[in-house]
């Protein structure tokens, strides 16, 4: 006779959800919850994908403490939570830490909630925020952020298949720096992962977990949808990011490089393997002139490399 020993164990996350097949946010969702204790952690967590994907009412796939915050304001409850637990302690006179996590979008980061973040960041209060970075607003149409790449096309920097001097080949503008807006405020660490690289994702958690003060995780997630990308591509996408300077693995300590996917033995992919297999980027392709905006975007990857090289 076979014995069946039943696990109880409670998963931070747990299937059932109703993200997209093969949603490059949840590949890094995962691996982020694999970086915490879900019996000592409490999610403050920002309209977006994340949150409109795991708790269709009355149902919630979270399996730890998790409150829903407007686009806004996940950071201004993160720093809530953080005050009335140093009231508590204070009260109770323990010194038991409960790790706070703020989470959300590009959307909720780099645009809605960048003032509230700044201010948290100001005073210094002790919790990690994780942008899951879409490059776009991709729980409400695919409409173009601050964190939108030069070039995309989302439904609000619609590109057309004959581009022409009206420049309608996609977004304009430059992605928002958030990892120097981080570093400006003095957060004490800062870094930078891709779905393309769980294992990565997750060690910056556990380090983040134990800083003493405000951290910061920016995370590219591959959007299905948004990207234009087959079901199975999410990982391709996030290692190639990397892998062509666009987005590169970065470690900040102190306000110190510690550590980056850009040293000595890189060796950078053609960018036009990473754009060409995003359907954002097509129109790029259909075009000679595109071939001036593809050049811009190859670019802004060395400028990277420059930047962000370690020997």
């Amino acid at each position: 006779m076979s014995i069946v020993k039943k696990i109880n164990k409670k998963l931070p996350l747990s299937s059932g959800h109703n993200a997209c097949a093969g949603c490059g946010e949840f590949v890094a969702v995962m691996a982020a919850m694999r970086g915490i204790d879900p019996e000592n952690t409490i999610i403050a967590n920002a309209t977006g994908c994340s949150e409109v994907t795991t708790t269709a009412y009355p149902n919630s796939a979270w399996g730890m403490p998790w409150i829903h915050s407007l686009f806004e304001n996940s950071s201004a409850l993160a720093s809530g939570i953080r005050a009335a637990l140093n009231q508590q302690n204070k009260k109770n006179k323990s010194e038991k830490k409960i790790k706070i996590i703020a989470q959300g979008g590009d959307g909720a980061t780099f645009d809605i909630g960048i003032g509230l973040l700044s201010g948290a960041w100001e005073r210094g209060d002790d919790f990690l925020y994780i942008c899951y970075d879409t490059e776009a607003y991709s729980n409400t149409g695919i409409q173009a952020s601050g964190s939108t790449p030069y070039g995309a096309a989302t439904t609000t920097t619609p590109s057309s298949d004959q581009i022409s001097e009206t420049k309608s080949f996609g977004a304009e503008q430059r992605k928002k720096d958030m990892i120097s807006f981080a570093l400006s405020h003095g957060v004490r660490y800062v870094a930078q992962s891709t779905a393309g690289f769980p294992d990565d994702i997750t060690a910056k958690v556990k380090k983040a977990l134990e800083i003493n003060g405000p951290s910061y995780i920016q995370i590219l997630a591959p959007c299905i949808p948004g990207w234009k990308i087959k079901s199975d591509d999410a990982i391709k996408m996030g290692k190639l990011a990397v892998q062509t300077g666009l987005y590169p693995l970065l470690e900040y300590v102190d306000g110190k490089l510690s550590k980056s996917s850009i040293n000595n033995n890189f060796t950078p992919v053609p960018v036009e393997n990473y754009l060409s297999a995003q359907g954002r980027f097509k129109h790029l392709f259909t075009n000679p002139t595109g071939k001036k905006e593809i050049d811009h975007i190859k670019q802004l990857a060395e400028e990277n490399i420059i930047k962000y090289k370690m020997a």
